[in-house]
């Protein structure tokens, strides 16, 4: 029997529910009218169990749904915000068929108002009480027919494929070839794609022709808790001194860390490069795709107030080392534009050559690629363990990912 109590939750929630599809489309993050519909109709709050109406429709707030014992998130319902970014990258249809990889629920109901009744929607995931969860929710909500797996997701669900739409939505190191296999001839995969420490929203498409490659000029910044199973992947943190450390991908990349602790302590070389400093999430992505000996740079505040480093080691920046020398990127006011110029810090004995480096870097960005969706990204499946890194191609071990920017 409905109470009054539940009327009255279902009317704050419907209204909350608009509200968010307001803001979403103000943001630009809903595109579409079927997006938003989707949006609009499901109830997020029975997948937010526990978590107050106004959280459950934050459009921005991602809610953590399990932890391990360290407190690290495991399993999370993501932030509305970056789902609808998602779906609009996917472009479901109706009747589609679409494996959700990464169980929260809520994603899975929005993908079956998408596909509707003669689509299917599928999410798998690897933890046994994520699925049990999900499937409560799913009920809960009404939506007895999305498929709940079990499964390791790096092997995809062969019984249920072909997929039109495959939409992972845990952090990725590389693309299992089981996805691949399992994606349908015209098919799309979304995934948040980690490349040397930056991850972003990627929607690759198959190539024509007989190539098995995937290409794409759709992307977007997000942040997932990392894949579990086969497919997991464990970034090297290679610890410099108190407070700082790289963040690295490639686990063979060999580092002189007493010549980097020395530079440190260094005399600081200050180099201006007149270039305007905008749009920092795709600057990011051309500085760590074009050289591969760029690098994540993670610092402490404390490291900060004493004078050493700049305020951006604090939220990570990408870095050039070279031996015991390395150079990131800053910024500074610009009274003639009113906005920002880059710059480069840079410590060690090669601070000049590496400094110079990441100059043309930054200059070469601002001239030729500062603006939006500037970069084409290509992933080539290659035999598991032969890619190589070089300017323009992040190794995975199962293929490359290759960058050109127009």
């Amino acid at each position: 029997m409905t109470t009054v109590r539940d009327k009255n939750i279902d009317e704050e929630a419907a209204s909350l529910r608009a509200a968010m599809v307001r803001e979403l489309r103000n943001l630009g993050a809903i595109t579409s009218d079927s997006v938003a519909d989707a949006v609009a109709a499901v109830p997020r709050h029975l997948f937010a169990v526990g978590e107050p109406l106004k959280a459950a429709y934050a459009a921005n707030q991602a809610l953590v749904i399990k932890r391990d014992e360290d407190g690290t998130a495991l399993s999370s319902l993501s932030a509305t915000h970056i789902q609808a970014v998602m779906l609009e990258q996917a472009g479901i249809e109706p009747g589609m068929r679409v494996l959700e990889v990464g169980s929260g629920g809520y994603n899975a109901a929005l993908i079956a108002e998408l596909v509707g009744k003669e689509g299917a929607s599928i999410s798998v995931d690897i933890d046994a009480e994520i699925v049990e969860r999900a499937r409560k929710c799913l009920d809960a909500a009404g939506y007895e027919q999305v498929e709940v797996v079990r499964a390791d997701a790096a092997a995809g669900v062969p019984e249920l494929a072909p997929f039109d739409r495959i939409i992972v939505t845990a952090g990725a190191w590389d693309i299992p070839s089981a996805w691949l296999d399992q994606l349908s001839d015209r098919g799309r995969i979304v995934v948040p794609l980690r490349m040397r420490g930056l991850t972003r929203s990627i929607a690759f498409d198959r190539a024509a022709g007989p190539e098995a490659e995937l290409v794409s000029d759709s992307y977007r910044l997000c942040g997932f808790v990392p894949m579990q199973g086969a497919s997991a992947y464990t970034e090297r943190l290679v610890h410099i001194t108190d407070g700082l450390a790289l963040r690295v991908d490639d686990q063979k990349q060999d580092f002189d860390t007493d010549a980097l602790a020395a530079a440190v302590r260094s005399p600081r070389l200050e180099v201006w490069s007149g270039a305007a400093f905008d749009l920092p999430d795709e600057l990011e992505l051309f500085l760590v795709t074009n050289t591969p000996e760029m690098v994540m740079l993670h610092g402490s505040k404390d490291l900060v107030d004493q004078g050493l480093l700049a305020l951006s080691v604090t939220r990570g920046v990408p870095t050039l080392v070279s031996g015991g020398s390395f150079a990131y990127r800053t910024k500074r006011q610009n009274e003639e534009t009113g906005g920002f110029e880059s710059g480069v810090l840079a410590h060690g004995p090669d601070a000049e050559a590496v400094a110079a480096r990441y100059v043309e870097l930054l200059r070469r960005w601002a001239s030729d690629h500062q603006r939006r969706g500037a970069a084409r990204i290509a992933y080539r499946p290659l035999p598991a363990g032969t890619a190589e890194p070089s300017q323009g191609v992040v190794a995975k071990r199962l293929g490359a990912v290759a960058f050109s920017w127009s």
